[in-house]
């Protein structure tokens, strides 16, 4: 017993000192500024824990989206930083010094054994013949020699294992382990239909919440519309009555001013001879002049015959004065 516990003592020494392991991502060493208890232990701060609904989509804040960005560029330039080292060391490698003047390198296998290669494998024929079928004995019994010291021994009756007295204990364990395994599993079932009773509450209350959201924001934006419908109308309604103010000003203005401008117009183009009597011009134009004339006309030919006549009676008294 001493020497297990001095070989289970003597397995568990290091035979080195512990040496902290080195990652490619991070320094082997903290930072200084690093060193935030505060922020170590808050797991808020852990990009992965999740933070609210974890039924719905995932929303990535740009804070997050930049940290996300970050992180993939420095991997993808440490990767090329590391392809970039690999190709540097296999290039440094130092190879195989040419070969002297006279001699050439071959291909050789280094193993202990040496083997030839050969695209096609050595095929070898071997033939063989059974002997006659014969009837074979039955081997004898196996009899192994005897070896040691024969020695007895004497067990008393109650030295006997008793099953009932002894397996009692055993079977209580086993039964009492089944039974609160069996109640643990129970438990846990209910537990877990417990579970998905909640999940399917909360479903119908997300549901309802939802369907709640999507009515009042269509109420919202058809109440929004209507009260854009209501402003436009009451626009154009104060626009309609602006026109018909303008309308009826304008109208009572007109009204106004060509109220004696009517009677000064037409006054002055009757004077102007724009609005005449076609009889009274046809008269003053037509009928007066030419009556006018006829008039002149007769009475210079009266005048003429009167002077004819007196010139007559002239020439006939001064005739008879001779005679």
């Amino acid at each position: 017993q001493q020497r297990w516990v001095t070989m289970e003592a003597s397995s568990f020494m290091y035979a080195s000192e512990p040496q902290a392991v080195g990652t490619k991502r991070r320094p082997k060493y903290r930072l200084d500024e690093e060193n935030d208890l505060s922020l170590a232990n808050n797991i808020m701060h852990d990009r992965r824990v999740v933070r609210g609904n974890t039924y719905g989509a995932q929303v990535v804040t740009q804070n997050a989206a930049r940290e996300l960005d970050r992180l993939r560029l420095e991997n993808e330039r440490a990767m090329q930083r590391e392809v970039a080292r690999r190709r540097l060391e296999a290039s440094s490698r130092p190879l195989t010094p040419p070969p002297v003047a006279g001699r050439a390198h071959i291909d050789t296998m280094t193993d202990t054994y040496l083997e030839e290669l050969s695209d096609r494998p050595v095929e070898v024929d071997v033939d063989t013949q059974t002997e006659a079928y014969l009837d074979r004995p039955p081997s004898p019994l196996f009899i192994p020699s005897k070896s040691g010291v024969d020695a007895a021994s004497q067990v008393e009756v109650a030295e006997i294992f008793d099953f009932e007295s002894e397996s009692a204990p055993i079977i209580e364990v086993l039964v009492g382990k089944t039974l609160q395994t069996s109640m643990l599993e129970v438990m846990e079932e209910e537990e877990l239909a417990a579970i998905r009773r909640r999940q399917d509450e909360f479903e119908e209350e997300r549901n309802a919440e939802l369907l709640e959201v999507q009515r009042l924001e269509a109420e919202a934006s058809r109440k929004f519309a209507e009260k854009k419908r209501r402003v436009a109308q009451e626009r154009e309604r104060r626009r309609l009555q602006q026109e018909l103010k303008e309308k009826v000003a304008a109208r009572s203005f007109a009204k106004s001013y060509l109220a004696e401008m009517n009677a000064t117009v037409f006054s002055d183009l009757e004077c102007d001879g724009v609005f005449y009597d076609p009889v009274k011009k046809e008269i003053g134009e037509d009928f007066l002049p030419w009556l006018f004339d006829g008039a002149v006309s007769t009475a210079q030919q009266v005048t003429t015959a009167q002077s004819l006549a007196d010139d007559l009676l002239r020439t006939a008294l001064a005739f008879a004065g001779k005679k």
